[in-house]
């Protein structure tokens, strides 16, 4: 099959397009011929990738994803691809892959951290107006013939908010390198990266990694922190109000002892340099840094808002906590430093995940939706 697959804005090292590759390769693998259809093309991508720029003109945020989903369109109907997957919420699609989670629900769980100021101005915003409309034609559209869920959560939530045939709704989980991400990195980084920071051996460490900290729950993160005695931070990922983080870290008196690394390529030797990874985060369709972390022999501690936790049992292989209890993160990260063998528990989790070959799963959807 000549397979369109629809990614806005296209970022090879993204999570989100991490889940894309896995796809494309099974495509490959098994003689289909996928051309990715975005609005730029960046100079580190995959070359080997077929792709169509539609770039059109726009003003707002809201005219951009309206426009180019009408040109992306106008190209469809001129061109012969006999399947359309998309990772936009795009009404026209054969598959939707849900990497983004559902936009309902993230503006729902949102708000449990907004002021009502803040709710309005969201409620009004012609972004997720359009977002929202968006989605919810895909869903109820006839033409949508299957959506792959990264998680147990997403399907919940897609029925939760959407009028969608169940049969339709189709979990494929991505897959972990256990091979990269492995508990002999603290042999070859931890003495490393602690020296650059001038930390002790003895010190314990929490590590939180991902970009945009409001959904991400950073704030909630700095706050366990600063209950911990002693304990040291890193915080890894991009934000535009950084600003903002490192006055709260002032404010609760743990600037010293929490480091704001900015976006790392390479994550692993801070993995490696770590004790214990922490995200409460508001809503995470899934998160692979979790499994990443897992593979590394890290005690994760997540929230029940993320998709990772279909992964976890509550202080067996890591601990899943309400996202905005400060309480109950602060008691997770403490469990888990005080017992190690928990992330050695979800590495096993994370090899038994494995097992299952990912890109078999997508190709015998593929099968299943060539035409006759």
């Amino acid at each position: 099959m000549k397979i369109a697959l629809i990614r806005a804005h296209y970022n090879p090292f993204g999570g989100a397009e991490r889940f894309l590759n896995v796809a494309v390769d099974a495509m490959l693998a098994h003689q289909h011929t996928p051309t990715i259809l975005t609005r730029t093309w960046p100079k580190r991508a995959n070359v080997s990738i077929a792709h169509e720029i539609i770039n059109p003109r726009y003003v707002t945020s809201a005219g951009r994803d309206r426009n180019f989903a009408n040109a992306t369109r106008a190209t469809l109907a001129t061109s012969s691809f006999d399947l359309v997957q998309s990772y936009e919420r795009f009404q026209g699609c054969d598959v939707f892959h849900a990497v983004d989670g559902v936009h309902a629900e993230w503006l729902r769980q949102r708000e449990r951290i907004q002021s009502p100021l803040q709710r309005f101005g969201v409620g009004i915003n012609p972004h997720h107006r359009y977002v929202r409309a968006a989605e919810r034609e895909m869903y109820h559209s006839n033409e949508l013939r299957a959506v792959i869920c990264i998680s147990e959560m997403v399907r919940t939530d897609i029925l939760t908010h959407y009028q969608i045939d169940p049969a339709k709704l189709h979990v494929v989980y991505g897959p972990i390198d256990t091979d990269q991400f492995h508990p002999s990195l603290i042999a070859i980084h931890r003495d490393v990266v602690r020296h650059k920071y001038a930390i002790a051996a003895n010190t314990k460490v929490a590590i939180h990694v991902g970009s945009g900290f409001e959904r991400k729950g950073v704030a909630a993160f700095l706050r366990a922190v600063a209950l911990v005695p002693g304990l040291y931070a890193f915080v890894v990922g991009h934000d535009k109000r950084l600003a903002n983080y490192q006055a709260l870290a002032r404010e609760l008196g743990i600037n010293q002892r929490v480091f704001f690394t900015g976006g790392i390529a390479d994550v692993k030797p801070y993995y490696a340099a770590s004790d214990v990874f922490v995200m409460p985060t508001i809503y995470e369709p899934f998160g692979l840094v979790f499994g990443e972390a897992m593979a590394c022999g890290l005690p994760v501690v997540t929230s029940t808002t993320a998709g990772a936790a279909d992964w976890i049992k509550h202080a067996e292989n890591g601990f899943v906590v309400e996202a905005t209890d400060i309480r109950a993160i602060t008691t997770a990260i403490e469990s888990a430093i005080a017992d190690p063998a928990i992330g050695l528990r979800g590495r096993e989790t994370v090899l038994a995940r494995n097992n299952v070959d990912v890109g078999a799963q997508y190709a015998a959807l593929y099968k299943k939706l060539m035409p006759a």
